[in-house]
């Protein structure tokens, strides 16, 4: 992979984090584009056009550098945020999470991941490990077939997804099943993507764009995010499998966001490319989705103490509610990408210590 493609794939990571974080916040930085219309499915997208096909020879290396870099840290910080929300809640008097059993920290984090509220957006990592794996074994059955024939079957899988999740109860098992065969499309059209397209087809002409926006013109008529008493719209929530009475639109809305996320970062990486904090961002994604939730906490409880507002009172409301959002949103939104990109720089500082003290 060259140099350019690699350093727009690690903006396109900033993007998507991004976008996650500012989703948390509620506000969008596309307009035509709502919180979660099409975040995580650019995660998958990404993933897809990382993987590489010497995989397809070597299954126990891949899951075995799988387990490293997603399962084990995983678990690490499990164990952090467990004793984080027993801590929390001695001093506040509420936890900030499911039951303490053995299921939930090692069974539930495969089901739905929200174990610890503080940790739950985490659920993509355990998902988009069994999403990797499954698209390894389904990737060496297909080797063979024709490339329209592999399109469509996985075509079939990403859009049948939703109307599955209608027809039968939605079981934690189900769950898993319907969130695979979403995401398998995504990590495929990705691979597709640096495969057959990059470097040979133009996909971002006037024509196509012309093309995309009357796509998300017609999908708008559709969107509720402006007032959710009318549901979610063109956002969906991949972890429950809420998609409302939705059943094409989320996977449209993911192909065209998918879309402009790469006519963006095409358009702006003479820009974007000297931005080193911007670098810093995309190679910190994982700290960031992981620790994003209990920055936010924190710096609520700093604002309460300076109000004198006692910590307590953070306790009526959700995980994902900041302090007088009108107000406080882009303070809450810097300063959480700030902290968490440079404490998973500061981790990787240490961990590089210890493994140079554990060699000598």
């Amino acid at each position: 992979m060259d140099k350019v493609l690699s350093d727009k794939i690690n903006i396109l990571k900033a993007l998507a984090i991004i976008l996650v974080v500012s989703g948390h916040l509620e506000f969008r930085l596309f307009n035509m584009f709502p919180p979660y219309s099409f975040q995580l499915s650019l995660f998958f997208f990404i993933s897809g056009m990382l993987f590489k096909d010497k995989y397809l020879d070597n299954v126990v290396e891949f899951i075995k550098r799988r387990v490293k870099s997603l399962l084990v840290l995983y678990f690490i910080y499990s164990a952090f945020y467990c004793v984080v929300t027993i801590i929390i809640a001695k001093l506040t008097g509420k936890f900030w999470g499911m039951e303490l059993s053995w299921k939930n920290f090692f069974i539930t984090p495969f089901l739905n991941g929200h174990q610890f509220d503080l940790s739950c957006p985490m659920w993509f990592v355990t998902q988009l490990f069994m999403t990797m794996i499954t698209f390894l074994f389904l990737e060496r059955q297909f080797r063979n077939l024709n490339i329209w024939v592999k399109t469509a079957i996985y075509t079939l899988m990403g859009f049948a997804a939703i109307p599955l999740s209608k027809l039968f109860p939605l079981t934690p098992v189900f769950l898993v099943i319907i969130r695979t065969m979403f995401s398998l499309f995504f990590v495929y059209l990705g691979h597709l993507y640096i495969r057959k397209i990059h470097g040979n087809y133009n996909i971002f002409t006037p024509k196509i764009a012309g093309i995309i926006f009357c796509i998300q013109a017609i999908l708008w008529h559709f969107n509720r995010d402006f007032d959710p008493e009318h549901g979610i719209g063109l956002s969906y929530v991949l972890v429950w499998a809420r998609f409302d009475s939705q059943i094409i639109v989320p996977v449209l809305t993911s192909i065209t966001g998918i879309w402009f996320s790469l006519l963006f970062i095409n358009v702006t990486y003479n820009y974007l490319k000297d931005i080193k904090f911007l670098k810093l961002v995309g190679e910190n994604t994982y700290h960031i989705m992981a620790n994003h939730l209990f920055v936010m906490y924190l710096i609520t409880a700093v604002i309460f103490k300076i109000n004198g507002i006692p910590i307590s009172e953070r306790n009526s409301h959700d995980i994902y509610w900041i302090f007088n959002p009108v107000q406080n949103t882009y303070l809450y939104f810097v300063l959480t990408m700030l902290i968490t990109t440079y404490s998973g720089e500061l981790l990787k500082l240490i961990k590089k210590r210890i493994l140079i003290v554990k060699d000598f």
